[in-house]
């Protein structure tokens, strides 16, 4: 049985992770709107994933490379926005 002290710092630490979440999602927000290329190209792959998804067919062979591939483009361009507001986060 976990002692009180163990519950609460758990949840402590479930909170600031929590936190850290959202401060990088306003991060991300923020960077969003500075590169709304970067922002469209991340919805517009996020859209063209789901469709894949749902598709009945494999596109010749093609769709489960494409679908792990759009979702490492994904992943890429969130990072790449990650960055660009850690940096801009050091210049204020």
């Amino acid at each position: 049985m976990k002692t009180r002290r163990e519950i609460l710092g758990a949840l402590a630490i479930g909170g600031a992770l929590v936190s850290m979440s959202a401060l990088a999602d306003e991060s991300m927000r923020e960077e969003g709107k500075m590169h709304p290329r970067i922002r469209k190209a991340i919805h517009e792959l996020e859209d063209a994933i789901k469709y894949m998804e749902e598709a009945p067919h494999d596109f010749g062979g093609n769709k489960a490379q494409a679908l792990a591939n759009s979702r490492q483009a994904v992943n890429s361009l969130r990072k790449a926005l990650a960055y660009r507001g850690e940096k801009d986060e050091h210049r204020r």
